[in-house]
């Protein structure tokens, strides 16, 4: 980390693999030298409430109030509302815990009362004691639409939750796309002079990731930039660590390898970070034009979250001499 002083990260991040390398990035980085902007094209209505699965699930992380088995919602929820609810015939298919409705119904009542979500997201996370920022990629409601070889369109949600990612996909859509702006956080973080790293967390390429790169001018501001956008690869060993990744994949007639991962954000990013078991990958994904690195990137625990944060910013910082 020694080699990354005086330069800002930003990060990109989707739930709950983004969320643990965000974690590590807030012990290794000082408040001002980190900015972490999420996923909320995933984002949607339930029950009257807006819903952000991602932003919480970074939120909570940062806080120290997530799931430790889960990996999303909070520790110790109890889940009352949910089995009143469905004792009254509603829809409990989407995990609503008792804690985690408070997050929900404060952040649709300050919405309804006219604030953007990075100012409701900024407020909730000064509440829980976050200290680095934490942004939505957009104030703008942009929604993931799954599109299923059935012919059928789902929102991301009702294939994610609901239906347990069980169809098979063609396809992805982002709904709102072409109106939607990127939140100032984003473009602010993407203008620094000190920009030293563009990371992309370990999240799903296609519905955690994509959504972000595609906000209208961000890929422009991104290529200006000279800092070095560096991707971590969802994918070990042709498994997904977490989500259905690797199964999107497949359905999509890509190989479940990195090099897929590497090509499939070719001309989008400079560099790859991959695990030693795909060490094999490297010469393949190089002869891409990336470069990349091999390391430990299973975060099973926050020592091996903060490694891996450190071993970024120094491939950032040495791509950038």
């Amino acid at each position: 980390m020694s080699n990354f002083q005086n330069r800002h990260c930003l990060a990109l991040s989707g739930g709950v693999g983004g969320a643990k390398l965000a974690l590590g990035l807030s012990h290794v980085l000082p408040v001002d030298q980190l900015s972490i902007v999420v996923n909320t094209a995933d984002d949607f209505d339930h029950m009257g409430l807006t819903i952000c699965p991602d932003l919480d699930t970074v939120m909570y992380t940062l806080s120290d109030l997530a799931s430790k088995t889960l990996g999303w919602g909070q520790q110790d929820e109890t889940w009352e509302f949910l089995e009143a609810l469905s004792r009254l015939g509603g829809e409990d298919w989407f995990q609503l815990g008792d804690r985690d409705m408070a997050t929900h119904i404060l952040r649709s009542d300050l919405l309804r009362k006219g604030k953007t979500l990075s100012e409701v997201t900024a407020q909730l996370c000064n509440s829980l004691g976050v200290k680095h920022p934490i942004y939505p990629m957009s104030d703008d409601k942009v929604s993931t639409q799954v599109k299923l070889k059935s012919g059928k369109t789902l929102s991301f949600q009702h294939y994610f939750v609901r239906d347990r990612c069980e169809p098979a996909v063609s396809g992805f859509q982002f709904q709102g796309m072409d109106q939607s702006v990127p939140s100032v956080g984003l473009t602010e973080a993407l203008g620094r002079q000190d920009l030293g790293c563009i990371l992309i967390c370990p999240s799903n390429p296609f519905v955690s990731v994509d959504p972000i790169l595609s906000l209208p001018g961000v890929q422009g501001l991104i290529d200006q930039s000279r800092a070095p956008t560096i991707a971590v690869s969802p994918i070990v060993a042709g498994l997904a660590i977490k989500g259905p990744a690797a199964k999107m994949m497949t359905e999509l007639g890509m190989p479940q390898t990195v090099l897929s991962v590497a090509e499939h954000y070719q001309g989008r990013i400079d560099a790859l970070v991959i695990d030693h078991v795909d060490l094999e990958s490297k010469e393949c994904i190089e002869a891409l034009g990336l470069k990349v690195l091999v390391t430990n990137t299973v975060m099973k625990s926050l020592d091996d979250r903060t490694r891996l944060a450190d071993d970024c910013l120094d491939f950032s910082a040495k791509i950038n001499a």
